[in-house]
């Protein structure tokens, strides 16, 4: 059992990536939740997309990337809405002319620099076994204040996920609560993009939040599964990576996917099996 426990007894730099990637988990777990159940997993992949031309352009002018991520998320949102609104293209249209121009603004940023080879691998696959202490300080700010957003506005989240109307008639403004779980998905990528990269930030969103939709009724309980699922790719990934030289980011986030698609082989055939066993017991009744 002790390949199970010594690398992270043994190694610091393990250590450390570990609870990265375990808060990366805890914040995936809680937007991701909503973002699975309001259908934004494009809007996400945007985001997470979007943000590579303002860590390029940070970078390439020595400021931190965290700046740089955060301006290029709120031109994202800011540009979706203004398209949105004053135009008569969908927001899935406006989502995909951003996405797919503020990456081609990345490629050209790189582009200037001969030397950007390692920076933008790091910025797309991340550099989990590189975290510093501050990194893990904001990512648990981030954790905090997305915790304290999600409590705040569960319930207009939870009737949005539903309805729009029905948020609407029980008194909530759904474009105001739209911007906020976007500025909540900007935060969580903006935190993450650091360990697990920008290219692998939307499967720790979306894997073990589909996995949890598999499984639980309850949005709580939905969450709590996802952050269970999360935590285990974490730790599993890295172990793998550990003993067999993998990427660290690439493993977690190909566990997570693996886990999700374990959950749903195993949830059909529960499913059919269920479904066989009604008609024996109504022939049995008879």
């Amino acid at each position: 059992m002790s390949w199970l426990v010594d690398p992270f007894s043994t190694n610091e730099f393990l250590r450390q990536a570990l609870l990265a990637s375990v808060l990366v988990a805890l914040l995936c777990a809680i937007t991701g939740t909503y973002v699975v159940l309001r259908g934004l997993s494009f809007v996400g992949d945007a985001l997470a997309h979007g943000v590579v031309p303002g860590i390029a352009a940070a970078l390439l002018l020595g400021v931190s990337g965290i700046f740089g991520a955060a301006v290029s998320a709120a031109v994202m949102m800011a540009g979706i809405s203004v398209i949105t609104r004053k135009s008569r293209l969908s927001s899935d249209t406006a989502i995909g002319l951003l996405f797919v121009g503020m990456l081609a603004l990345g490629v050209i940023i790189t582009s200037r620099s001969r030397t950007f080879v390692g920076d933008i691998t790091r910025i797309l696959f991340g550099e989990l076994l590189g975290v510093k202490p501050s990194d893990l300080w904001w990512q648990f700010a981030a954790l905090v204040v997305i915790g304290i957003a999600a409590f705040v506005a569960h319930r207009p989240f939870v009737l949005m996920s539903i309805d729009d109307g029905l948020a609407r008639t029980s008194g909530f403004s759904v474009p105001f609560f739209h911007s906020l779980m976007l500025i909540l998905v900007g935060i969580t990528v903006i935190a993450s993009f650091q360990s697990v990269g920008t290219l692998l930030v939307l499967g720790m969103l979306i894997a073990p939040a589909a996995s949890g939709a598999l499984i639980a009724r309850r949005v709580s309980t939905m969450m709590l599964v996802a952050a269970g699922y999360g935590v285990l790719a974490s730790y599993t990934g890295l172990l793998a990576s550990y003993h067999f030289d993998l990427a660290a980011g690439g493993s977690i986030v190909f566990v997570a996917v693996m886990l999700f698609a374990i959950t749903a082989l195993v949830r059909s055939v529960v499913v059919r099996q269920s479904a066989d066993e009604i008609p024996h017991q109504h022939e049995h009744r008879h």
